[in-house]
C-alpha cells in the first residue's frame, strides 16, 4: 500500500475547502453525481471511437445511504480510473480530468459536464473520511482504493472490484446525518439532478400494499434523460411542451405559450421559455427560469443572463458557454452572456411578433395575460420597446382591441382638445366608475381599460414619448374639462353666492383623512347636480407610490378630491334661492360688519404702507401695527360666524346630503355609517 501527501501548497487549504468550496454544502451531491455522469459520458465517447469494446447500453449512476455505516455512496460504471490517474487527478486539487478528455476529444466535449476539478473534493465538507475504489476500462487494469480523512495525507491501496467504474464512499460527519434520510436526498437529487442524461438510480420503487409502502424490484429511476429542451421542437407536439411545463411546475396553471430555443452558433443555447398566466395582483416571481450546463442544474438565480422583465417567465435555459465560477452558482460577467440575452431578447420579441401577425385573434384572447411582460419590457428595455411598440394593445370597455397607432386614428378626430393634444380617456373600473363612462361615451369619446398594476407608470412613460398624448383617468374632471375644445363657460353665480354656498356643502362632506375642495362649474343643466373628481396628478403620484418606496411622502397623503357643484342644475339653483330666504336676515348683519371691516382694514393697510416708504419697519408706532391687527383678528371672526351660521344650516339640509351620498356614490365612496345613514335617508324622503 502505498502513501503519501496530496500537491496541495499548505494544509491549511483542506479546511478552507471544506468551509467555503461552496455557498450551499447541499451542492456536494450534484458535483460528486456530475463527476460521476462525466465517467459514463466519457466511456460513451471512448465506445463511439472504437477505443472501448464493452457494453455502454446499461451505464448509469446509483446512490445508496448505508444509515448503520454512516456512509453516502455514488457509484457509476463509467471510464474508472487507473493507479496513476487518481494520484493525477485526485492527489492534485484543480488538476480537471475533464479538461485533459475535452482537449483530446473536442468533437465530444459538449458532454462532459466538469471544468474545475474541485467538485470531487466538496465531499469533504459533509464527511470524515472519503474513499475512492475504482476499476480503469483500460485492458488488465489493476482496481485501486484511495482514502483520505480531509487532511493532506492519503492512503493508495490495490482492490478487487469485479466491475469497470467508480464508488465514491463518503463517511459522513455527525453534523450532516441528515444526508441519510431518503427524502433529504430524494429532494436533492430532484433538484439537481433531474435531468442528466444518465440515469440516476436511487434504491426502489415503493408502491402501497397492505396499508404501507414497500420495495419493488424495479429501479427507482429519478431523473428523465432526454427532456423536452435537448429534442429537436420538430419532433414535439404541443402536448409535449405542456408535459413538460408541468413536469417543471407541478401546480402551475397552464403557460400562454412556449418559445423553443436552439442556437450553435455563435454560442451554444437550448432551453424552452413559457409565458405563464400572472396573478393580476402582479406577485412577481422570479427565479422560475432554471439554468442548466449540459443538463446540470447550475441555478435559478438567472437576472445575470436573461433581462430583468424576462425573468417573469418560466422554463429553462442550458448553455456549456455561460462561464462560471468554481460554485457554477454565480454567472460571470463576458461577451458571451451578454450576447446569449441579446439572442433570448430577440427571440421573444420574435415569436410575439410573429404570434400577433399569424393569429391576432389568439393574441388578443391572450392579451390580458401577456399585458404585463410587455409592458415591464418596454418600460426596462428601449430596444424592446422598439419592437413591442406595434405589439401592444389598448381594450376599451366594448372589449376591442387596439396597437396605439390604431388607436390614435380611432380617437383623433373627436379627442382632440384645443390645444391640439390627442386625449386618451381611461377607467380602471368600468363598474366603479361607470357613471363617469357615460357622460364621456355621450359626448362620442372612447375609454380604455387600464387597471393593471403598471399602467400608472406606462402612461407616464407613453406621455414622456409622445408629448402630444395625454391620459386621463375619466373620473378625474368634468367631461367638458378633460377633453377641452374651448375656452370653459364661467358660471353665472356671483363670488359672494358661491362663498355662501361653499360652507353649505361642506358641512355634509366625510370627516376622513380624504381632503375636499368645493369648486362652482356651469357643466349644463342634464349633467349631475354633483360630481366627484380627483386629480390625475394626485392619483398617478399615490398610485406609483405604492410600488416604489423612495415616494413614500405621496403615498402617506390622504386623497384629494374636488366637489363639483353644476350651477346649472335646477337643484342646485334651489338650494342657492333656499339658502337666501332662510339665512339672508341672519347672515346680512354679518355681511354687513364684514365689509365695513374690510374697508377700515383696506384703509388702514393703505396707511401702513404709507408709513413703510419712510420709516423702516422697527420705526413704525406699535399702536400703528396693533390697530391693523386688530381689524385682521375682527375680520376673521365675522367671516367664522358667517360660516358657522351656514355650515349648521348646511347639516340639517336633507336635499345637501341626499346630493352630496349619490356623488360620493357614483365614486365608490360611500361605505359603512354613511351609506347606511344615506339609505335611511332616502326612505324618508321617498315618503
Amino acid at each position: 500500500m502505498a502513501t503519501g501527501k496530496i500537491g496541495v501548497s499548505t494544509s491549511d487549504l483542506f479546511p478552507i475547502i471544506k468551509k467555503f468550496l461552496y455557498s450551499d454544502h447541499d451542492i456536494f451531491l450534484r458535483e460528486i453525481i456530475s463527476n460521476a455522469v462525466d465517467a459514463t459520458q466519457k466511456l460513451k465517447v471512448l465506445a463511439s471511437n472504437g477505443e472501448y469494446k464493452g457494453d455502454v447500453s446499461g451505464l448509469n449512476v446509483q446512490v445508496k445511504t448505508d444509515k448503520k455505516a454512516g456512509t453516502l455512496t455514488v457509484s457509476d460504471n463509467g471510464i474508472g480510473m487507473t493507479r496513476e490517474e487518481v494520484e493525477k487527478y485526485i492527489n492534485q486539487i484543480a488538476f480537471s480530468g475533464a479538461e485533459e478528455f475535452m482537449e483530446k476529444y473536442k468533437d465530444d466535449k459538449a458532454a462532459i459536464i466538469g471544468h474545475f476539478g474541485l467538485g470531487f473534493y466538496s465531499s469533504f465538507m459533509v464527511s470524515d473520511k472519503v474513499e475512492i475504489v475504482t476499476k480503469s476500462y483500460r485492458d488488465g487494469a489493476q482496481a485501486v482504493q484511495w482514502s483520505c480523512k480531509g487532511d493532506p495525507e492519503y492512503s493508495l491501496a490495490d482492490v478487487e472490484k469485479a466491475e469497470v467504474g467508480t464508488d465514491i464512499i463518503m463517511y459522513l460527519n455527525k453534523e450532516e446525518k441528515d444526508f441519510l434520510e431518503d427524502n433529504k436526498i430524494t429532494d436533492l437529487l430532484t433538484k439537481y439532478c433531474k435531468f442528466l442524461p444518465i440515469e440516476i438510480i436511487f434504491g426502489k420503487k415503493k408502491e402501497w400494499k397492505d396499508g404501507k409502502q414497500v420495495e419493488t424490484d424495479e429501479d427507482n429511476v429519478i431523473n428523465d434523460i432526454n427532456p423536452a429542451w435537448t429534442r429537436k421542437p420538430t419532433d414535439l407536439k404541443e402536448e409535449d411542451y405542456q408535459k413538460f411545463y408541468h413536469q417543471l411546475y407541478p401546480m402551475a396553471q397552464d403557460p400562454l405559450f412556449h418559445i423553443h430555443l436552439n442556437v450553435d452558433y455563435p454560442f451554444n443555447l437550448t432551453g424552452i421559455l413559457y409565458f405563464p398566466k400572472i396573478d393580476n395582483k402582479f406577485e412577481i416571481q422570479k427565479n422560475k427560469i432554471q439554468l442548466y450546463s449540459n443538463q446540470v442544474y447550475v441555478t435559478d438565480s438567472v437576472e445575470g443572463i436573461v433581462p430583468e422583465y424576462l425573468t417573469l417567465l418560466h422554463g429553462v435555459i442550458d448553455s456549456p458557454d455561460i462561464p462560471l465560477n468554481v460554485s457554477r452558482s454565480y454567472l460571470q460577467s463576458d461577451r458571451n452572456v451578454k450576447k446569449i440575452s441579446a439572442h433570448i431578447t430577440k427571440k421573444v420579441a420574435d415569436s410575439l411578433s410573429d404570434i400577433f401577425a399569424k393569429n391576432r385573434e389568439e393574441y388578443e384572447q391572450k392579451w390580458n395575460d401577456l399585458k404585463v411582460f410587455i409592458q415591464y419590457g418596454m418600460l426596462s428595455d428601449e430596444k424592446f420597446a422598439e419592437r413591442a411598440d406595434k405589439l401592444f394593445l389598448f381594450r376599451n370597455t366594448e372589449d376591442k382591441y387596439f396597437t396605439l397607432e390604431e388607436y390614435d386614428t380611432l380617437v383623433k378626430q373627436e379627442q382632440t382638445d384645443k390645444d391640439k393634444n390627442i386625449v386618451c380617456l381611461y377607467t380602471t373600473n368600468k363598474e366603479e366608475q361607470y357613471t363617469y363612462i357615460e357622460a364621456a361615451r355621450a359626448k362620442g369619446y372612447d375609454v380604455i381599460v387600464l387597471d393593471g398594476q403598471l399602467d400608472t407608470h406606462f402612461i407616464n412613460y407613453l406621455e414622456q414619448k409622445k408629448s402630444d398624448h395625454k391620459y386621463l383617468r375619466v373620473d378625474s374632471d368634468t367631461v367638458d374639462k378633460l377633453i377641452q375644445k374651448e375656452e370653459a363657460h364661467a358660471t353665472t353665480w356671483t363670488e359672494a353666492e358661491q362663498q355662501d354656498l361653499r360652507p353649505v356643502f361642506s358641512s355634509q362632506l366625510p370627516k376622513t383623512d380624504s381632503v375636499f375642495m368645493v369648486n362652482f362649474e356651469a357643466i349644463g343643466e342634464n349633467s349631475d347636480p354633483l360630481l366627484v373628481t380627483r386629480s390625475e396628478f394626485m392619483r398617478r403620484m399615490k398610485d406609483m407610490a405604492q410600488m416604489n418606496p423612495g415616494m413614500n411622502f405621496y403615498g402617506a397623503m390622504g386623497d384629494h378630491f374636488n366637489l363639483i357643484v353644476n350651477t346649472d342644475h335646477r337643484l342646485v339653483k334651489q338650494i342657492l334661492e333656499d339658502e337666501k330666504k332662510e339665512m339672508g336676515e341672519k347672515v346680512s348683519p354679518l355681511v354687513t360688519q364684514i365689509h365695513e371691516t374690510e374697508e377700515k382694514q383696506a384703509a388702514l393697510q393703505a396707511q401702513h404702507e404709507n408709513l413703510k416708504k419712510d420709516k423702516k419697519e422697527d420705526e413704525i408706532p406699535q399702536a400703528e401695527k396693533d390697530s391693523l391687527k386688530e381689524y385682521s383678528d375682527k375680520l376673521s371672526d365675522l367671516k367664522s360666524q358667517k360660516e358657522a351660521l351656514l355650515d349648521e344650516y348646511g347639516k340639517g339640509n336633507k336635499i345637501v346630503g341626499q346630493l352630496i351620498d349619490l356623488a360620493l356614490l357614483a365614486n365608490g365612496l360611500l361605505k359603512g355609517e354613511a351609506l347606511n345613514k344615506f339609505v335611511k335617508r332616502s326612505v324618508d324622503l321617498i315618503k
